[in-house]
């Protein structure tokens, strides 16, 4: 199983950008999936997760500003940032696990896509 990051960039403070992630392979399920980031100088940090029902979860600094969705046909996570602040300015990386066809567990990192908010 695979994931793919896309739709990180730079972008003036307050707009808005949409990260997507794809899964791919031998899936059998995928429980959660999830995107965190990573500032310079700091540790990795969750961002939003969201279950395959739905359920999601956001951190303090991102509520009311980012939205999390997914496609469970498409296997596909969406980050959907607005307002964005130059804080907000990481490498984001998406994560997810489950099962593949086989049953066995995986827990699996996409290759971050960088976001830079400009002042």
């Amino acid at each position: 199983v695979q994931l793919q990051a896309s739709g990180g960039g730079l972008v003036q403070a307050g707009g808005s950008l949409r990260l997507s992630c794809v899964a791919s392979g031998s899936i059998f399920s995928i429980n959660v999936m999830g995107w965190y980031r990573q500032a310079p100088g700091k540790e990795r940090e969750q961002v939003a997760v969201i279950t395959s029902t739905g359920g999601t979860n956001y951190a303090d600094p991102v509520k009311g500003r980012f939205t999390i969705s997914r496609d469970n046909a498409k296997n596909t996570a969406f980050l959907q940032m607005n307002s964005l602040k130059p804080e907000d300015t990481a490498v984001y990386y998406c994560n997810a696990y489950g099962h593949d066809s086989g049953l066995y567990p995986y827990d699996i990192w996409g290759q971050g896509t960088l976001v830079t908010v400009s002042s």
